[in-house]
């Protein structure tokens, strides 16, 4: 683990700062928002504008680094991101905030690329696995200290965005000063979402419905704390608790998905999951009962995505899982758009509640396909155990990059199995 950190710390310092003033934005913009006087509605406009930009970014970004390089596309967008973050309380209006976060999810999945890209370059066949997990948990440690920050902060005033745009702006330093070279970048030959479905329904259908739990979590979880009337403290534990459910549960349940079927652990996770978004509709347990719901949905929902991927690759051969991985972040993507534009609409009808409703729904959704899947056509079987070998990710920062270090993770556990086997 020490030569990891020796040779990543400085990219794992940059993105935990990163994500410190990231994982702020969605908290901060649902209370400001609400400070200013807009509507639901047109929050979850706001809020659904940054899916649209992080998938924009995950189509246009590749052809700027294969055009300007690395480092270019990194200082740009760096530089962007920081000065749109502080212009929000500059131009409080409704239109303006909704292309700030098309360019800020513009921004930031161009960042992730790059940033994942340098992880990436800097492991080892032997160490890209665990480098992979400490970059998921200084993204996760980023994210609930964020939260900890805006219970500080007041977030009527200048000051949290202020410190947001500092912190994005810093986080750039170590990275931009590391001297390790930048690898040129490959894009993998796309497959059909014909062809992708036909590989694997679930897989298809639960990506995105999962995309749309995760932009409803990841920008609507501030709209709801505001909505339901929570005080600074409490919308920061709130957030706090979905994202730290997600990092103590990742991977017992990981581990579960390599020993037993897949299909089982999604559907097992889902009814939880849905459960859990009762508790929190019908408001049982009082506050309490708010963070136990949101620890459990995110403990549920970020091991669940990890779990279809690998489910997905089950099906695959080695050389068809970058190209399949490509497909289903773009699936991904498209739920996630979508998902804060539903969940405000339900919110509108029939007030926060809505939040859990549609989180409820999207889970019993998923339950039950999975369920029906698994009258479909039996587990995958073979020899090669570690092909679609579980691999902790943040789903609301993965990119291709992420998918094929973790493909490439795969690939080289399997070889060492086979290297044993055959002595």
């Amino acid at each position: 683990m020490l030569p990891v950190i020796r040779n990543s710390w400085a990219l794992l310092v940059g993105i935990m700062l990163l994500m410190l003033g990231n994982g702020m934005q969605g908290t901060l913009l649902g209370v400001r928002g609400d400070i200013e006087g807009f509507s639901t509605g047109a929050m979850s406009i706001i809020m659904s504008s940054y899916f649209a930009g992080f998938l924009l970014g995950s189509q246009l970004v590749p052809g700027l680094i294969r055009k300007v390089g690395h480092v270019r596309v990194f200082a740009f967008l760096g530089s962007l991101a920081s000065a749109g973050l502080i212009l929000y309380p500059l131009l409080t209006h409704e239109v303006a905030w909704t292309l700030l976060r098309l360019l800020l999810g513009f921004c930031f999945c161009g960042v992730y690329i790059v940033s994942e890209s340098w992880l990436n370059n800097t492991t080892t066949n032997e160490t890209r696995g665990r480098a992979l997990s400490l970059y998921i948990i200084a993204q996760m440690i980023g994210i609930v200290a964020a939260q900890a920050l805006f219970a500080w902060g007041d977030a009527a005033d200048f000051t949290l965005f202020i410190i947001v745009s500092v912190l994005v702006s810093l986080a750039f330093a170590p990275i931009l000063l590391s001297v390790t070279p930048v690898p040129p970048f490959e894009s993998a030959k796309p497959m059909s979402f014909a062809k992708l479905y036909r590989t694997s329904p679930l897989g298809f259908v639960g990506v995105f419905l999962l995309g749309a739990v995760f932009s409803a979590l990841f920008g609507m979880a501030g709209v709801f704390g505001a909505a339901a009337k929570l005080t600074t403290g409490q919308i920061a534990l709130f957030v706090s608790a979905i994202y730290l459910g997600g990092l103590v549960l990742q991977y017992p349940i990981g581990w579960a998905s390599d020993r037993y079927d897949r299909r089982m652990m999604v559907l097992i996770g889902a009814v939880v999951a849905a459960f859990a978004c009762v508790l929190g509709a019908a408001g049982l347990g009082g506050i309490s009962g708010l963070y136990l719901s949101a620890a459990i949905i995110g403990g549920m929902a970020n091991p669940l995505y990890a779990i279809l991927l690998a489910y997905t690759n089950d099906y695959l051969e080695s050389e068809d899982m970058a190209a399949a991985s490509a497909r289903l972040l773009f699936v991904n993507g498209v739920g996630a758009v979508g998902g804060p534009l539903v969940t405000g609409w339900l919110m509108s009808v029939i007030g926060p509640a809505g939040f859990f409703v549609f989180l409820g729904v999207l889970m019993t959704a998923l339950a039950g396909y999975a369920g029906w899947r698994m009258t479909r056509r039996a587990a995958p079987q073979g020899d090669d155990d570690y092909q679609g070998s579980y691999t902790a990710m943040s789903p609301m920062t993965t990119t291709a990059v992420t998918m094929d270090s973790m493909i490439e993770s795969w690939e080289d556990a399997a070889d060492a199995e086979r290297r044993e086997d055959a002595a």
